[in-house]
């Protein structure tokens, strides 16, 4: 019996866990900068279900704006555009009140396909 309640006590987790949504109504979202030591920073790029799908990995004195994957504002400065690195589409971002956040990681914009 005590088998059957952790099973069942790690399948709802398991399912909870997997519900994870981002950024409704949107494609993509962009999590805040990851510092991935001294000298290097990460922003991770989600699908709506928290997947990781694309990134910049960069130098901590380099500007994230000037890689092409990403298009800033001016300040203060967020990012408004993403560039998907595979396919090569654009996508208008923006804040999102409702956005979320993929494990710890809160996510700064949201973004949706501008049709280029």
């Amino acid at each position: 019996m005590v088998n059957v309640k952790v099973a069942a006590i790690g399948t709802v987790l398991a399912l909870a866990h997997g519900a994870t949504a981002v950024c409704s109504g949107f494609n993509f979202a962009i999590g805040n900068v990851q510092r991935l030591d001294a000298r290097t920073n990460r922003w991770f790029v989600y699908n709506t279900d928290c997947k990781q799908v694309d990134g910049l990995t960069i130098s901590s004195s380099d500007n994230p704006c000037n890689h092409g994957i990403f298009g800033c504002s001016p300040p203060p400065i967020l990012f408004n555009q993403y560039t998907n690195s595979f396919s090569g589409l654009r996508y208008a971002c923006r804040q999102d009140k409702s956005s979320g956040k993929c494990g710890n990681d809160i996510i700064s914009v949201c973004c949706r396909n501008d049709g280029n």
